[in-house]
């Protein structure tokens, strides 16, 4: 899982960064507000998100923690996938949704390009238990108001996500791995991969 770049801007043509690291170039998706809070920035560090698909293999990069969150937040609704989440967060801030969403604003929701009055409705609905309660934003925080650190189980869970599985079979494969003793997020995931298991369609 690739959750972090750290490199020099070679092009930038929304909705793609290519980004150079150490020789390797990544071409990574983002949302407008990425590009506007890198905007004049040769160096940057992007937050990312890995989507594996049997014809392509997909990087959204982020420029805040926050905003990686909500795009993972967004992409567990129903109908909602990569490229609405990246959409939404072109159109709005992480703080405007969550607002959206508290509110029941259905109106400024469907001002985003794509999403009809049914799906604003549903990510409200879904979205609304998701969103912490803390004013800013949807990352479970610590003290310093500072986003938690992902768990070995969150980055086991995001990965088997990211291959296909539901949210609840991956949970339940994580569980099953946990009981086999493994305790760090590479162990999870090699342990739940062994299962037979497959990915929902």
């Amino acid at each position: 899982m690739i959750g972090r770049l750290a490199g020099r801007v070679l092009s930038r043509k929304p909705p793609f960064l290519l980004v150079d690291v150490q020789g390797i170039g990544y071409e990574v998706e983002a949302p407008m507000s990425t590009f506007f809070a890198t905007q004049g920035q040769d160096d940057v560090i992007l937050h990312t998100h890995l989507v594996v698909r049997e014809d392509a293999q997909l990087l959204y990069g982020f420029a805040t923690i926050r905003e990686r969150d909500l795009f993972r937040a967004l992409i567990k609704v129903s109908g909602i996938g990569p490229r609405m989440a990246v959409a939404v967060l072109s159109g709005m801030s992480e703080a405007q949704f969550r607002d959206c969403v508290l509110n029941d604003d259905v109106t400024a929701l469907t001002k985003v390009p794509g999403i009809g009055k049914k799906t604003a409705e549903r990510l409200i609905i879904e979205m609304r238990d998701r969103l912490d309660k803390q004013p800013g934003g949807v990352a479970p925080m610590v003290a310093g108001g500072e986003p938690a650190i992902d768990t070995p189980r969150d980055e086991a869970l995001s990965a088997l996500e990211a291959l296909g599985y539901k949210p609840a079979e991956a949970g339940r494969m994580i569980a099953r791995a946990e009981k086999e003793g493994a305790d760090n997020a590479e162990a999870l995931i090699r342990l739940a991969l062994r299962q037979t298991v497959k990915p929902a369609s």
